[in-house]
């Protein structure tokens, strides 16, 4: 893992703005900008930034309004070197997503947002080895702020199969998607903010289970 320390340091910075750009000098999305830090080729899809926080990094970037968008600056050299094999990163920056999204968005799509925060506890719950109907306290609290959502996400997922490779690859993007665009839309005082508290605390969850991850474990010695 690449940490923020080994990152170039840039000879300007780069104007904030939404879409893909060319080059630095017209511009950068969140992620381009992330690239050029890295020392990696110019693209929005750098390899030094997990594949699901990325995709989530370059929605908020295009969700926030423009007058906004120079305050995610300073998260950006957190995503460099931010990256992970682990399917429970995926898992975490959904449930994130959904659980921010979930009490806010519209009634329309608060089903949706209650089915990914359930099908997410679950795919968790296999991988950690716990009760399939584990929640975490999080999730828990998202569910009660919008009970009808909550109860019809129960009665569905209890019929419908989840496959955790499934969800990987097109169920946790779209559930992103999903929470950004209904975020931005969604009838609450700041949303830019909303946005931004999301994708922050998206990445401190990257960056706690990483640090888990790759921390040495305790040696335990035999008792004589």
């Amino acid at each position: 893992m690449v940490g923020t320390r080994d990152a170039r340091p840039p000879d300007f910075v780069p104007v904030l703005s939404r879409g893909k750009h060319r080059h630095p000098r017209r511009g950068a999305c969140f992620m381009e900008f992330a690239s050029y830090l890295a020392g990696e080729r110019w693209t929005d899809h750098p390899a030094c930034t997990h594949p699901l926080l990325a995709h989530l990094a370059r929605l908020v970037n295009d969700y926030t309004s423009d007058a906004e968008r120079r305050r995610l600056i300073g998260l950006i050299p957190s995503v460099v070197g931010l990256t992970s094999d682990d399917a429970r990163v995926d898992l975490k920056i959904a449930l994130r997503a959904a659980t921010t999204a979930l009490p806010v968005v519209a009634e329309e799509r608060q089903r949706t947002m209650a089915v990914t925060v359930l099908t997410a506890n679950r795919l968790l719950a296999e991988l950690d080895g716990r009760a399939p109907g584990h929640l975490e306290d999080a999730s828990a609290h998202a569910l009660r702020q919008a009970p009808l959502a909550a109860r019809w996400a129960r009665e569905y997922t209890a019929t419908v199969p989840v496959s955790l490779r499934a969800f990987r690859e097109r169920g946790a993007r779209a559930a992103v998607l999903y929470a950004v665009d209904g975020i931005s839309t969604a009838c609450t005082g700041n949303p830019d903010q909303l946005l931004r508290e999301l994708l922050a605390a998206a990445i401190d969850d990257c960056a706690a289970h990483v640090r888990a991850a790759t921390s040495p474990q305790p040696h335990v010695t035999a008792g004589r």
